[in-house]
C-alpha cells in the first residue's frame, strides 16, 4: 500500500496529455461523488485511503507511464477506423482496450477478492476510465492514432485533434473549476438522470465512436478552429461530461 501511494504521490502532479486533461477527469469524478448513495461513498473513501474521487482522478494516465503499470497504456482508449462499423465488429487490441478493462475491473471489484492496495488501484483506474471512455477522441481512428495523426490549427497554433481534445477545448469552452462544471451542467431531474445513466460500457463506446466520426468530419485538416469550432462542440463537452459522472456513480453504486 506504502509503495503504491508513494507513486501516486510523486506522479500526480506531472503534466497530464491524455483524455479530457485534469479538469475533465475532475469533472467527471465530482459528479458521481454527489450522486452516490452514503454508503456507496463512505466505502469509496475508505478504500481510496480518506482521499476523495478527485484526488485519484488522473492518477491513471501518469501511472501508465510507469514501469508497474504499463500494462495500462492501451486501456484507455478504442480504435474504430472509418472502414469498420462500430466497436462492436472491429479489430480489438490485444493488449485490451478501455471498454474491456471496464468490464473486467467492475468484476474484479465486484468479486470481493481484491486485497486492500489493489482494490484502490482498481478503483483509481475506473474512476479515470469511464471519464476516458466519455471522450469522442478516445474512440477515434487506428489509422492516426486516435487524432494524433490530424493536424489543425486551434486559435491559429499547430496542434493535433487529439490535443485540441485533450483538455483545450474544454478549457476554452468554461473557465471554470470542476466543481463550478459540476454546478454548471449537473441539472437533469431524477428522470432524466436515469435515462442518461441507462445502457452499459459496450453501448455507452458506441455512442463515442458516433461522435469522434462527428469531430472528424467536422475538422478539417489544416483549418483553423477557433470561436465557432467552440460554441459547435461545447454543449457535447457538457453532455459527455455529465454522462460520464452519472454513469460512473452509477456503476460504483453497483459495486459498493
Amino acid at each position: 500500500m506504502k509503495r503504491l501511494f508513494l507513486l501516486f504521490i510523486a506522479i500526480i502532479f506531472a503534466v497530464n496529455a491524455f483524455a479530457w486533461g485534469p479538469k475533465g477527469h475532475d469533472t467527471v469524478a465530482y459528479i458521481a461523488e454527489q450522486h452516490l448513495s452514503k454508503r456507496s461513498l463512505k466505502r469509496i473513501q475508505k478504500a481510496l485511503g480518506g482521499h476523495s474521487m478527485v484526488y485519484v482522478a488522473n492518477w491513471m494516465d501518469n501511472a501508465s507511464h510507469g514501469d508497474e503499470y504499463a500494462y495500462t497504456k492501451t486501456w484507455h482508449y478504442v480504435n474504430v477506423d472509418p472502414s469498420e462499423v462500430d466497436y462492436a465488429s472491429s479489430a480489438k487490441e490485444v493488449k485490451g482496450d478501455v471498454v474491456s478493462a471496464v468490464n473486467t475491473i467492475v468484476e474484479r471489484l465486484k468479486s470481493g477478492e481484491l486485497s486492500e492496495v489493489g482494490e484502490r488501484a482498481e478503483l483509481m483506474m475506473l474512476i479515470h476510465l469511464i471519464g476516458d471512455m466519455h471522450c469522442p477522441m478516445h474512440a477515434g481512428y487506428k489509422s492516426d492514432r486516435g487524432g494524433n495523426g490530424t493536424q489543425v490549427k486551434y486559435f491559429g497554433k499547430s496542434k493535433n485533434l487529439h490535443s485540441v481534445w485533450d483538455s483545450e477545448i474544454v478549457e476554452s469552452a468554461h473557465r471554470w473549476s470542476y466543481s463550478e462544471w459540476q454546478d454548471n451542467i449537473d441539472r437533469a431531474n431524477r428522470k432524466e438522470q436515469k435515462r442518461l445513466s441507462q445502457g452499459t460500457p459496450n453501448e455507452w463506446i458506441e455512442e463515442t465512436v458516433v461522435l469522434a466520426r462527428d469531430v472528424y468530419e467536422y475538422s478539417t485538416t489544416g483549418e483553423n478552429l477557433s470561436y465557432d469550432y467552440v460554441a459547435h462542440y461545447a454543449p457535447v463537452i457538457e453532455q459527455q461530461l455529465l454522462k460520464g459522472g452519472l454513469r460512473l456513480a452509477k456503476i460504483l453504486d453497483e459495486i459498493y
